[in-house]
């Protein structure tokens, strides 16, 4: 995976609120069983904290200013995006929102940007407030896709995931697809409060998944709206397996088993390992938004 050198990355479209961590690590929400249902629920799901019960209901401090190294001061270049892992999230946002911006345009609509935003520890959002515990998710509510750069060590450490930088693009990926889907008003179908191998909260995901899957097709040919060239030059074989691992490794039965040891589909909100694949991978084979449609 390698971005263009001299590409101008676009810091405007990440917020950076991170602030210094605090003695004893990430932030958690409850403990043993809680924590766990607060994390399966929190991957990659398309809701806010609140809807997960999650919020503390309370106001949040401002982020200093000072307190981590921002990336509009570190992030200027593709070539930043090649040493830099905050660098590198901020050209593949730019690279995922070039592509939905050109997908859009090619079908006569208009796509609207969504920020990320960077944070550590605990964020105030729309839905509500947060901690790192809950992993990366969209807030339909500021249309904002929240991000704790601490879960791609996660990936690795928890959740078994080769942990390669496409792995890390296809978590971003996945979260501008409920971002789609927010545009398209199919997330809502998601709040249906079912769960299950059927529900429709797994067809959200999958078909977030589906949606990554179609910009990494198009990735190295979308041109960048400041160059004229694709900010991402090069995509491998082995880049396209680090994001197929990475599907796998958040897939429902995969998580279930490695934390409570049994898998019971009836609990599913994002669908198999095998599921999470075949969907991303469907999207990456055909290029084609029209056929991520999970929902029939």
């Amino acid at each position: 995976m390698q971005f263009d050198d001299d590409a101008d990355l676009d810091t405007s479209e990440v917020k950076d609120v991170r602030t210094s961590r605090i003695p004893g690590g990430r932030a958690t929400v409850g403990g043993g069983i809680i924590g766990f249902i607060a994390l399966i629920l929190g991957l990659f799901l398309g809701v806010g904290p609140d809807q997960l019960g999650l919020s503390s209901g309370g106001e949040e401090p401002a982020a200093s200013a000072s307190s981590a190294a921002r990336v509009t001061q570190t992030c200027k270049k593709g070539a930043d995006a090649n040493t830099r892992e905050d660098c590198r999230t901020v050209a593949v946002v730019n690279s995922v929102q070039d592509f939905w911006r050109s997908e859009y345009a090619r079908r006569g609509g208009t796509y609207g940007n969504a920020a990320t935003v960077m944070f550590s520890q605990r964020v105030p959002t729309a839905c509500g407030s947060a901690t790192s515990a809950v992993g990366p998710f969209y807030c339909p509510g500021d249309r904002q896709v929240y991000l704790d750069l601490g879960f791609f060590d996660e990936l690795r450490t928890k959740f078994g995931s080769t942990g390669g930088p496409f792995a890390q693009a296809y978590v971003v990926a996945h979260e501008y697809g409920h971002h789609i889907q927010n545009l398209m008003g199919t997330l809502s179908r998601a709040q249906d409060g079912r769960t299950g191998a059927d529900s429709n909260a797994v067809r959200v995901e999958l078909q977030a998944d589906c949606y990554a899957g179609v910009w990494a097709r198009h990735a190295t040919t979308t041109p960048d709206d400041r160059t004229g060239r694709p900010l991402l030059t090069r995509l491998t074989d082995e880049d396209i397996r680090d994001g197929l691992a990475a599907a796998a490794a958040v897939g429902d039965d995969r998580i279930q088993e490695r934390f409570q040891g049994r898998v019971t589909p009836e609990n599913w909100t994002h669908g198999s390992a095998a599921q999470r694949q075949q969907w991303f991978y469907e999207g990456y084979r055909t290029g084609d938004m029209a056929r991520c449609n999970t929902f029939r």
